[in-house]
């Protein structure tokens, strides 16, 4: 376990200084963890992302060769210091819309990445492959030994100075308005008739089969978003630009009539509430002048719209041009650019602001989980003390609990899980990344020590972080599952254990395309294989206890569908009661095509 910012080391513990003994690797630190200083560049340091020398085989998976004549120290990690990061091509960027393009797509290459974010993407492309190395957080004060040179390093936090929060009305909830043709209701079938196409044409024994499916609505030639989907027990919902629609989990047919918004859908929240609520958000117009905030509660039982409102403007530079939505049990986190503001998720009634504070600091991205509301802030940009802070938040309050600072040139790029904090961060100029995980008090526990290139899909933030926006990230049991990056053939699901920061296990793709996990449920781990050309996708399940991990087939999709299946540009998945759910969540607006908006197979 790694030793926690501003306490001693321990024996034995993460980053303990110890005498240099033969046969491992990295310089001895006899200081407390740190990282790289915000000061001039220490020269090269052998560890993760330096050109392995020739030396004798050093223990355990994905250990660094030591370069000749340096003495070596245990353990997974070449520099001491709270976060382990490394050269930094992390979470995998597969396309403009943060999702693996698919069948009969161009594939536009970054430096780095298999994919390409658009011109004007956020921060969250990772444009660098690597493996992991050494962060460190601005709030420890200490010397750091680097190849023989000593560094200082400087604390530097922020107070919050949050005003307090101001309660404020909800609108009523009713959306007019028409947009454009509406989506496939049909019957299961296609155009809600004889079935066009019939996907099952020629099934061969032991496929599943496409239990329904539906065509995309008319969108404008750009194209245009259809965020989120939403399975329960008997309804699947989709939003697609202007509609959110539903069908019948078994036969597709409509659950309710299609709700109809007069501007296209800018946001929603990316899962549902308790009692099956969503949130989404709509375009105030159409003009350059438009802003992503106008907020509409829909019941997902019925289609019933509860709650309306809309989200104030921000101060100078603080956009509504586009906004993130967050969960948090009864509270509804809505961030802009610069700020966020809280709402109560079942009436809509304002709570709290958060906004600037300390040294130049603003919120530039929250993440939830069931109980708890993260904040990263971006401090003191283009200064001396240029930061990111981790905040944890009271939900209910907003008070700041607790502040973890970052070093300068570390950005927090994702929370791949909230509870436990998993966070993943990134510094460019060192071509590193880091993922470490956080204790409730904002304490670091450990950090990731796994020599790879991994793979996530992840999404794109014009404005703000999108500190959620992964697929192919879970986080069950202490355990972290991450798939590996596959240039050709198959790729690997690599389990890390969150408590060592070292890898318990590995398993391949069953199939010579990429697998991706997608949860976890009942001591087993839910993954998806992609199609390719002459086989459908996958849905396999691994033992996450024990020693086999072999993938086991749950489900087989069909080979006369598999184009289909691929064709998604940018989607959504999910399993849930034995059915494999696929849509896209960004329409090409071709008109000469008939692009599938959801898929849904069972057997």
């Amino acid at each position: 376990m790694s030793q926690p910012p501003n306490q001693p080391p321990q024996p034995g513990g993460f980053g303990a200084p110890q005498d240099p003994p033969p046969g491992g690797f990295g310089a001895p630190a006899p200081q407390p963890p740190q990282g790289p200083p915000s000061g001039p560049p220490p020269q090269p340091q052998p560890g993760y992302g330096y050109p392995p020398q020739q030396q004798p085989p050093q223990p355990g998976y994905g250990y660094p060769q030591q370069p000749p004549g340096q003495p070596a120290q245990p353990g997974p990690y070449t520099q001491p210091g709270p976060y382990n990061s490394g050269p930094y091509g992390q979470p995998q960027q597969p396309g403009p819309y943060g999702r693996q393009p698919g069948y009969g797509y161009p594939q536009p290459q970054f430096p780095g990445t298999p994919g390409t974010p658009p011109p004007g993407g956020s921060g969250s492309r990772n444009p660098f492959k690597g493996k992991p190395a050494l962060a460190v957080g601005a709030a420890v004060a200490a010397l750091l030994v680097i190849g023989g040179g000593v560094w200082a390093v400087t604390a530097n936090s922020g107070d919050d100075k949050d005003k307090k929060p101001v309660a404020g009305k909800s609108d009523d909830p009713k959306p007019t308005g028409s947009g454009s043709a509406p989506v496939d209701t049909g019957d299961g079938s296609g155009d809600g008739g004889e079935d066009p196409e019939n996907l099952n044409e020629g099934r061969q024994a032991g496929e599943s089969q496409v239990l329904w499916y539906k065509e995309a609505p008319d969108a404008p030639g750009s194209g245009a978003d259809a965020p989120g989907m939403w399975i329960t027990g008997k309804t699947a919902v989709k939003a697609a630009y202007k509609q959110v629609v539903a069908y019948d989990v078994g036969d597709g047919k409509p659950s309710w009539d299609p709700i109809v918004f007069p501007e296209k859908i800018c946001s929603v929240t990316p899962e549902k509430t308790a009692d099956d609520k969503i949130v989404v958000v709509y375009m105030s117009g159409s003009s350059d002048r438009a802003k992503c905030n106008q907020m509409q509660e829909i019941d997902l039982a019925t289609g019933a719209k509860g709650w309306k409102a809309e989200i104030e403007d921000g101060e100078l530079f603080d956009s509504t041009l586009s906004v993130e939505l967050n969960v948090s049990g009864q509270i509804l986190m809505a961030g802009r650019s610069q700020s966020g503001t809280a709402y109560d998720v079942t009436t809509g009634k304002k709570l709290y602001d958060k906004k600037r504070y300390g040294d130049a600091c603003f919120p530039a991205g929250f993440a939830t989980g069931p109980t708890q509301i993260v904040q990263v802030a971006s401090c003191g940009a283009g200064g001396n003390n240029d930061h990111d802070e981790l905040q944890g938040l009271d939900p209910k309050t907003g008070k700041v609990l607790w502040t973890y600072p970052y070093e300068k040139g570390w950005r927090v790029e994702r929370a791949y899980s909230v509870d436990p904090l998993v966070v993943y961060a990134t510094n460019e100029e060192k071509k590193v990344w880091n993922i470490s995980t956080f204790t409730s008090a904002g304490k670091v526990l450990q950090q990731v020590g796994v020599q790879e290139d991994f793979a996530p899909e992840c999404g794109w933030a014009i404005l703000e972080r999108d500190l959620q926006g992964c697929e192919g990230v879970v986080v069950a049991d202490n355990t972290l599952y991450l798939p590996t990056e596959a240039t050709s053939g198959a790729n690997a699901i690599v389990a890390i254990d969150l408590t060592t920061g070292k890898e318990k296990w590995r398993v391949k793709s069953p199939a010579e395309e990429s697998m991706m996990p997608m949860k976890a449920e009942g001591g087993q781990l839910i993954a998806y294989v992609r199609p390719s050309y002459d086989a459908g996708g996958q849905v396999v399940s691994i033992a996450t206890g024990g020693g086999d991990h072999q993938p086991a087939k749950l489900m087989q999709n069909p080979r006369g569908v598999a184009e289909i299946e691929n064709s998604f540009y940018s989607k959504d998945i999910d399993w849930v009661d034995g059915r494999f759910y696929i849509s896209s969540t960004r329409l090409s607006g071709d008109d000469d095509s008939k692009e599938k908006l959801m898929l849904a197979y069972g057997k």
